[in-house]
């Protein structure tokens, strides 16, 4: 059975940031030692003949293929904007 360590709990809270308090950390102790010794029960398996996978289904690739293709002009494209300076759109400044 792995024990996660209140202090172990407190000190990854304090890695991320978080505020928890004892009875926070004697919690997500109990929960996190359950979560590890459940995970653990996967080593019990038998899995000599098991080729490895990085998915249960056989997946092929669906996306397109990329062809280039013609497209608008930067004339075209800068017709309608609003604001435009030395062939790019202007936008207000979001930056101090």
């Amino acid at each position: 059975m792995s024990k996660i360590s209140k202090d172990q709990v407190k000190h990854v809270a304090d890695l991320a940031r978080l505020a928890i308090s004892e009875e926070e950390a004697e919690k997500y102790s109990e929960q996190l030692s359950a979560i590890i010794d459940f995970s653990e029960q996967l080593n019990e398996l038998d899995t000599t003949n098991v080729e490895p996978t990085t998915h249960v289904l056989d997946m092929k690739n669906v996306m397109r293929a990329d062809e280039p293709k013609d497209w608008i002009s930067k004339e075209d494209a800068l017709k309608n904007a609003p604001d435009q300076k030395d062939g790019q759109f202007r936008v207000p400044s979001i930056l101090d």
